[in-house]
């Protein structure tokens, strides 16, 4: 069976109780040893016997400066929590400031809405009524402030929008002009070219052979055959009619 856990409690022998002070006391230095090394930890233990003997050990650095760190850190400490148990009660203050003002302009708001009227008096009505009077001014005075910057932006583009009607306008006209001008030119050459006379073809001038007079003679039978009058025998000489004749 195995052991049962063993109870905590002061041993009562004195000499039992020095050996195991002993004992223990050489684990506890061994096993800070042991984490400094292992953890690169700053260890400090402090161990008083029942006597008052002082038996401590630490890492590299000194116990003097290790203490001073425990010293700063727990100051540290100390004031946060101070400082944050100040905060909280401040900070239950101010939720109570802060409740108490939304509750006064949620009343406000409901007054100028024309709500819960029956507690107030007749002065905080009158005061509530001029209240509302310069709000409305304000508001009126921002309505046509509001409204005169529209206008003057409508106008704005209004005049934009007329120049550019206006570009778009010359620029139409323009284009109306050339298409006129083109018609006009394309129905004149087609004026031109319906009433011009059909090309003259030239006829082939007759020519003279000068020679013989076998030769002219043939040319003169040939020249009278065309001709639709008839040729007197009484016109021609002799000479001519024998020719014709053969």
């Amino acid at each position: 069976m195995g052991r049962g856990r063993v109870q905590l409690k002061r041993i009562e022998n004195k000499i039992n109780r020095q050996v195991t002070f002993s004992k223990r006391r050489s684990g506890l230095l061994k096993k800070a040893h042991e984490i400094s090394v292992l953890c690169d930890a700053e260890v400090a233990l402090i161990v008083f016997s029942t006597k008052g003997k002082l038996y401590e050990y630490s890492t590299d650095s000194s116990m003097e400066k290790i203490l001073e760190r425990y010293e700063y850190y727990s100051y540290a400490e100390k004031a946060l929590m101070s400082s944050d148990q100040d905060y909280q009660g401040n900070w239950c203050q101010e939720y109570g400031k802060l409740k108490a003002k939304v509750e006064a302009l949620s009343k406000s708001q409901r007054h100028l809405m024309g709500e819960q009227l029956e507690a107030l008096n007749l002065k905080e009505l009158q005061q509530l009524e001029h209240q509302l009077e310069i709000s409305l001014k304000h508001i009126r005075s921002r309505k046509n402030q509001v409204m005169f910057d529209s206008i003057a932006e409508l106008q704005k583009k209004e005049k934009a929008l007329q120049a550019a009607n206006k570009t778009l306008e010359q620029e139409l006209m323009e284009k109306q002009k050339i298409k006129a001008i083109t018609q006009q030119a394309h129905w004149e050459q087609a004026q031109t070219s319906s009433s011009s006379p059909p090309p003259l073809i030239a006829e082939p001038q007759p020519t003279l052979n000068i020679g013989c007079y076998q030769g002219m003679a043939l040319a003169v039978r040939e020249e009278a055959s065309r001709l639709p009058v008839r040729i007197s025998n009484s016109l021609l000489p002799p000479w001519m009619l024998r020719h014709l004749n053969g």
